[in-house]
């Protein structure tokens, strides 16, 4: 008797004891989090990254063509090849120098340099050279060229052109016209095509693509594009839940697949369709302990690991899209902060290697600062 007496009282304690434990391990901890410096772009800084640009968009060498060569015709320089867009090492990156340029110069008309970089703008943006640059895409190994980066940004230069209130801006956008009406086409041609999306970290991403030639619709008034790309997003993505935000970021990614979708859905979506689809998709970012460790970059000389200064501001610009009139989403924003005060001093000054084409990763995500 006594001794079942013993071990009743030892099985009563033993359950108290595994309840209390069960008990703190479903407390959570607060997580303390540091509000992170508001990045802002004002004159000073859009003078440093203005100077990015300046000197690289009318930079042939070093070139990286990324060119299918058919016959001995086919070797020419790359001014030769693309006579508006031979900067910048690359096609995409020349074509979104540009942008930064008239980006900085739409919000800063009183920007250093702002007359000679008109006349840059206007020397390669002419009729001219944007017609060879049409005529290359009729190239017999060329209509695919840039796919879907390059034709992204170069409708996103065509929507910064066409909301810029300058004297050259209309002359600019209506020589710039028919490369846009051609990336249009190509986009109509290929979307319907694609069955399914591409989710890697770099050029070919099908969300980063889509949300640039989504905003170009929205301003410019396509509806015939803004409705295909709208019902494609849903093709695509709209089963989609659990992204693996731990596998991020790759080693070489300068875009997060992850964010890249849920920032696209955010344009596409009615506000609660996309709630409770981002609730299955990223169900964490509701917590208001949510934290994100940036990608770090451990040699800014090479080439490709210089990429994850792209990651962050890609974040960045991701998590604000998500978090804009969302209050329940709006602790992401320090988030979004952190990433970008972790890249940002490192790009003006930096190697070529970053220097080409990171200075308008910056000027997007700080673009995509709210501020009061």
């Amino acid at each position: 008797m006594k001794k079942t007496l013993i071990l009743l009282i030892s099985i009563c304690l033993f359950s108290c004891n595994t309840s209390e434990e069960k008990k703190k391990e479903h407390v959570k901890e607060k997580v303390e989090i540091k509000a992170a410096k508001i990045p802002a772009i004002n004159l000073k800084e859009a003078n440093h990254l203005a100077q990015l640009p300046i000197h690289c968009i009318q930079i042939e060498y070093p070139n990286k063509l990324n060119q299918t060569i058919g016959e001995d015709d086919d070797l020419k320089s790359p001014q030769d090849l693309h006579p508006a867009f031979y900067g910048c090492f690359d096609w995409h990156s020349a074509v979104h120098g540009h942008w930064s340029l008239v980006s900085l110069l739409r919000q800063y008309p009183n920007l250093e340099n702002a007359d000679e970089i008109k006349s840059m703008l206007l020397e390669n943006l002419s009729q001219e050279n944007i017609k060879a640059e049409v005529d290359y895409f009729f190239g017999k190994y060329n209509a695919t060229y840039e796919r879907t980066y390059g034709w992204a940004w170069l409708l996103k230069l065509t929507e910064e052109l066409h909301k810029w209130n300058d004297p050259i801006s209309k002359e600019l956008e209506s020589n710039l016209q028919p490369l846009t009406s051609l990336i249009v086409e190509k986009y109509i041609d290929f979307i319907p095509k694609l069955n399914y999306p591409i989710r890697v970290g770099e050029h070919p991403n099908t969300a980063f693509g889509l949300s640039f030639a989504y905003d170009y619709a929205k301003t410019l008034g396509n509806e015939q594009l803004q409705s295909l790309i709208e019902q494609r997003a849903k093709d695509f993505y709209m089963t989609d839940a659990g992204c693996p935000l731990s596998w991020e970021p790759g080693g070489f990614d300068f875009l997060s697949p992850c964010f890249e979708e849920a920032a696209l859905m955010k344009r596409v979506l009615p506000v609660e369709d996309f709630k409770n689809w981002l609730s299955d998709f990223l169900p964490q970012l509701k917590d208001k302990n949510f934290t994100l460790e940036t990608g770090e970059v451990s040699d800014r000389t090479d080439g490709k690991l210089v990429h994850l200064d792209g990651v962050n501001f890609s974040r960045a610009w991701s998590l604000n899209e998500i978090a804009k009139d969302l209050p329940e989403y709006a602790h992401l924003k320090n988030i979004a902060n952190q990433h970008i005060n972790y890249s940002l001093p490192s790009i003006v000054g930096d190697s070529y290697e970053g220097g080409h084409w990171l200075g308008s990763f910056a000027i997007y995500a700080l673009n995509s600062v709210e501020r009061d």
